[in-house]
């Protein structure tokens, strides 16, 4: 079996842990039966070791109850950089395996559930986790809307920039973020809405810039002063996403980039993503 899911960023700014939208990089994972386990992999996390340690070979294992397996990665994804890698990559494997809900899958392996749920249901999806699980909903977005992703060459892992946040928040904190991701909500629905402010945040961001990316908030504003409608941290960081009006506002803020990484004193890329729309896809 065959499946395929998206990259997706977690946040979006002032949603911390509960919006994601769905990016158009993939991971492929195939399971067939086999004689014995086989790992192999391409593309991003090729380098990570192809054995029964390998994630997808976790997951896969597991389910079918099993190692008699074959199991093939193909990933476009890059791996520690906030795009939702271990999510996708979780969700594919599981799928291909014949989990009855991959979902599930990929909240307990990521441990959140908006990068699942949108590796899932494709689009820009709101996240939380009940009693019985991970819940999600697809959300309404602007289909002119693009996307740009800054994209770091080091990596930032999500348990060290999730140790760089605060135990507590000022109450005054939690308001502002609960009504500037409200309406930010209603404003990726209609772009004539969206404005730079809407992507403010005071629960991570500054304190995640503050200990490990300062070039941050520099490489946010220069995003937005080449005609990004607003940028933010792409989950945990390092990537920045650069939310653009069209392809060719897309185009202008993917060519601003190298030279915001190099002034900052960066390496890595930038690249011009479309919204994915389809989710999870499998082949049997």
């Amino acid at each position: 079996m065959r499946a395929t899911a998206p990259a997706s960023s977690a946040n979006l700014g002032p949603g911390f842990d509960s919006l994601a939208p769905a990016l158009s990089l993939h991971v492929e994972v195939v399971v067939e039966p086999a004689e014995r386990l086989v790992v192999t992999s391409e593309g991003e996390g090729a380098e990570l070791a192809c054995d029964a340690t390998h994630l997808a070979a976790r997951i896969a294992t597991e389910i079918v109850g099993h190692d008699r397996l074959r199991i093939h990665v193909r990933s476009e994804v890059p791996v520690g950089r906030g795009l939702g890698s271990s999510a996708a990559l979780a969700v594919a494997a599981a799928a291909a395996a014949g989990a009855a809900d991959p979902l599930a899958w990929g909240h307990r392996i990521d441990g959140h559930p908006e990068n699942a749920a949108a590796s899932v249901l494709g689009g820009l999806v709101a996240a939380t986790v009940g009693a019985a699980g991970p819940r999600a909903a697809r959300l309404a977005l602007d289909p002119a809307l693009h996307f740009v992703v800054l994209v770091p060459d080091h990596e930032l892992p999500t348990k060290q920039a999730r140790c760089a946040l605060p135990s507590q928040v000022p109450l005054a904190d939690a308001a502002f973020n609960l009504s500037r991701a409200a309406v930010l909500v209603a404003a990726l629905a209609d772009r004539r809405l969206l404005s730079p402010e809407l992507f403010e945040d005071r629960l991570h961001q500054g304190s995640r810039a503050a200990a490990l990316y300062p070039e941050a908030p520099g490489l946010l504003a220069g995003l937005v002063a080449a005609g990004a409608m607003g940028a933010c941290w792409s989950g945990a960081g390092p990537t920045l996403l650069a939310v653009c009006d069209g392809p060719d506002g897309g185009a202008r803020v993917q060519a601003a980039g190298p030279g915001l990484l190099v002034a900052a004193g960066l390496s890595g890329c930038s690249l011009l993503l479309l919204p994915d729309l389809d989710g999870l896809r499998i082949e049997r």
